[in-house]
């Protein structure tokens, strides 16, 4: 009996050492349009296609990528030839990153952020980026309120702050002025969810200027498979631990026939 278990065990972790890397070994990364007289683009990570076609104000779901360095590319959609944007991202296992092609085309560039999971039971936490490539320095306040985020300038991204859940009415201003730029009414934040606050588009020109409010990290992000490794191929090791412990049992069933034959 014991040289059966002693078997069986052995093969277990034989097809175990089988199993493809687990999600702890990836990062999750989501890409933003933010470009506002950029065309549509798609984007290559490594070589392969990641997104096809992602206009103005797109925001993909988070995509598997395994830690450590990336090749990212910004090419106009169909095009394979100039890109746009060349970068190396360097993204940790385990953390949630947002990177956006932000600027006029004539000075894109990619502006990548480290996004927090889920927030404590009855907070939200919110940031800033200003990503309004002709806006000057701003704060965000409740409508006639003092700011809660100041001096944001362009490219610049806040830390988090934390507040209550619930619906907000916020403006947003020029730097230390009362006069508004933008509205933002009826804003809701929902407990145990972090979000950013994108100011995006132009002021003086089109697309005009708008804020983007998008939830990160935790049970928001999906996981399509990119092609390009991680948790997309990760996500069948149910199947390889289902298929390790049918193979113990089929051993273990030849096993005891041949004894007791």
């Amino acid at each position: 009996m014991k040289r059966l278990l002693s078997i069986i065990t052995a093969a277990f972790l034989f097809m175990l050492l089988a199993i493809p890397a687990s999600a702890a070994d990836d990062a999750m990364v989501r890409i933003i349009h933010a470009s506002p007289d950029a065309p549509a683009v798609d984007i290559l990570v490594d070589g392969e296609k990641a997104v096809s076609g992602a206009e103005f104000k797109a925001v993909t779901d988070y995509l598997t990528l395994p830690a450590g360095e990336h090749k990212v590319e910004v090419f106009a959609a169909g095009t394979t030839e100039n890109a746009v944007i060349t970068e190396t991202l360097n993204v940790e296992a385990g953390k949630f990153y947002t990177a956006a092609a932000i600027g006029q085309l004539d000075s894109i560039k990619l502006a990548v952020m480290e996004d927090n999971g889920a927030g404590e039971d009855g907070k939200s936490m919110v940031r800033v980026a200003h990503f309004s490539p002709d806006a000057p320095a701003v704060d965000v306040a409740p409508k006639g309120g003092d700011p809660l985020f100041s001096n944001l300038e362009f490219s610049n991204v806040s830390d988090y702050g934390t507040l209550d859940a619930g619906s907000y009415d916020l403006e947003i201003r020029p730097a230390g002025a009362t006069d508004v730029v933008k509205a933002l009414d009826g804003i809701a934040l929902e407990g145990g969810k972090n979000y950013t606050a994108l100011a995006i588009g132009l002021l003086e020109g089109e697309p005009a200027f708008d804020v983007l409010l998008i939830a990160d990290g935790g049970d928001t992000a999906a996981m399509p498979d990119t092609g390009l490794g991680g948790t997309a191929e990760a996500s069948n090791i149910n199947m390889w631990l289902l298929a390790a412990g049918g193979a113990a049992l089929l051993l273990a069933g030849y096993v005891f026939r041949r004894k007791t034959a």
